[in-house]
């Protein structure tokens, strides 16, 4: 149960009926409101102004930005769209209720959302503060989907975020929900807590390479389930930490095959980096997916979505009771409008700060795709090959193995890798999971005075770079080891495109050329360890 928390009717009780959000709410500096509706995970350090990611709420352009299967720096273009849309909101708003011109506003991102994926009308949407949070939705939704409480399992279980042990089982995955709700973190959420399954990518051998027999792992815990009489949530990852992808196309069909009406998969693509083909694959086969605009795409922490096919919103009409605790995690403009009767009994709780990091997300999707597909896949092969080549040529970085033979046509652009995983190594061997975590965060700060050195050391040091978060790496023999990620994101592409063929070749080398500067960075600062402050 929640700790201190009150049921949305006792709230109305308490207004009188009315709604607890006014137009003056809409007036909250820009800044404020995009970090709010969320988690701890968005609070900002009140002496760094930056998120546990190094992420503030305003644009920094002079920070350079290679982090986004973490977090991305809000970019202007994404800023300016955000603070239209909360103007045209309050101007809406002097004409009608906040909620009423809210949720058609909702109604109208889902529109979008599906135009930029190039989705069918019959795709519903709904919205939620986080992935995170949309993984209790998908949960939740499960239930009435497979008509009884599912195992959940979990394939990548070393290489989803830290919340999916929690959601996963139904469990509240933080101390604070994102309606500002005190909760126990990982006690039970009534009605919805339940079993897992882990199915770690990881080969147990190495420590480094996803493991050969993952789809066998896969067919044996789902064929372990149904044989206890349970029904089966299969949680899938398109793209994990690290980049994989499991289990295989020919896993699926199997479990297509055999189980048809016993699996219900929930596809976990909250970095984003796949196809639009793939990702309409995905619907046409009747499962669900977890999206988010914060990933890939670049927008601002945190913004999560769970698409659901056609079809599938017929089994809401089996829900005939929503765990008490589970109202903290939605409010009734997260739901499509459709849902007429799911929706009536959830708060209308208007989400500001969640719709606002939606609207940058959008700006960074609408802009992304407006850029030619032939270039975006041009673009992509070319960073990928001058990364892969640099970190090869390191002599302090050590490439994380990916698996081969994954990508197929329906990955257009992202048949090329967008995240490159790479081990820190000193003197030949492994830097430790906490020098890693050092070098981290001195990389998001000017370390031109630590550092020390020549003029052009200096200069390296002091530009601010943001690189995916370690990723940790347990290995049989010996102490764990942490990977850092250099990612490809979306603005990345968008921001090299240029009608001028000649031109837009100079802005993919000017972006190589960052790498370039940020993997120096790296090398100045395992250089001088002991002069980095922890």
């Amino acid at each position: 149960m929640s700790v201190g928390a009150s049921r949305p009717s006792d709230i109305a009780r308490a207004s009188g009926g009315g709604s607890r959000y006014r137009l003056r709410d809409l007036f909250t500096p820009l800044d404020t409101l995009l970090v709010s509706g969320g988690d701890g995970r968005l609070a900002l350090d009140p002496k760094q102004c930056v998120n546990a990611y190094g992420c503030g709420s305003s644009p920094e352009p002079e920070i350079w930005n290679f982090a986004s299967s973490t977090a991305s720096t809000i970019s202007q273009g994404a800023y300016d769209r955000a603070a239209l849309a909360r103007e045209e909101l309050v101007h809406k708003s002097l004409f009608d209720e906040v909620e009423i011109a809210f949720d058609r506003r909702c109604e109208d991102m889902r529109a979008e959302l599906r135009g930029h994926f190039l989705l069918a009308p019959s795709v519903d949407v709904v919205f939620s503060p986080s992935g995170t949070d949309s993984q209790l939705h998908a949960l939740f939704l499960a239930h009435a989907v497979l008509g009884a409480p599912p195992v959940t399992i979990v394939v990548g279980a070393d290489q989803t975020g830290s919340g999916t042990v929690h959601t996963a089982r139904g469990h509240h995955f933080s101390t604070v929900t994102a309606s500002g709700v005190a909760v126990r973190k990982d006690a039970a959420i009534s009605g919805l807590a339940g079993d897992t399954i882990a199915v770690p990518l990881l080969d147990a051998a190495s420590g480094f390479a996803m493991r050969p027999d993952a789809d066998d792992a896969v067919i044996r815990a789902i064929e372990a389930s149904l044989a206890q009489g349970r029904r089966v949530l299969l949680h899938i990852m398109d793209s994990s930490k690290l980049g994989w992808r499991a289990p295989s196309f020919a896993c699926l069909n199997e479990i297509a095959r055999r189980w048809p009406r016993e699996v219900q998969i929930v596809v976990d693509a909250c970095q984003a980096r796949l196809g639009r083909r793939r990702l309409r694959l995905y619907l046409d086969r009747g499962y669900m997916v977890l999206i988010t605009g914060s990933k890939f795409f670049g927008g601002p922490a945190f913004s999560g979505a769970l698409l659901l096919p056609k079809g599938l919103s017929r089994a809401l009409d089996r829900i005939d009771r929503i765990a008490p605790d589970f109202f903290d995690y939605a409010g009734r403009c997260d739901w499509p409008m459709a849902w007429t009767a799911l929706r009536s009994r959830f708060e209308r709780r208007p989400n500001f700060g969640q719709w606002l990091r939606w609207e940058a997300a959008l700006a960074e999707i609408g802009t992304y795709y407006a850029v030619p597909g032939a270039f975006r896949t041009k673009a992509m092969a070319e960073l990928a090959a001058g990364i892969d080549s640099m970190i090869a040529l390191s002599p302090s970085l050590r490439a994380v193995p990916q698996p081969v033979g994954t990508a197929d046509a329906d990955d257009e652009e992202f048949m090329q890798r967008s995240i490159f995983p790479f081990t820190l190594m000193r003197h030949n061997r492994p830097v430790s999971i906490s020098d890693t975590s050092t070098v981290h965060r001195a990389l998001a700060r000017a370390m031109n005075d630590d550092i020390g050195g020549s003029a052009a050391d200096r200069q390296v040091a002091a530009q601010r770079c943001l690189v995916g978060q370690p990723v940790r790496l347990q290995q049989p023999d010996g102490a764990p080891q942490a990977a850092l990620r250099l990612c490809v994101g979306a603005r990345d592409v968008t921001e090299a495109w240029s009608a001028d063929s000649a031109q837009a070749q100079r802005n993919v080398q000017h972006v190589l050329d960052r790498i370039a500067h940020v993997l120096v960075k790296i090398e100045l600062l395992l250089d001088r360890t002991a002069a980095v402050p922890a």
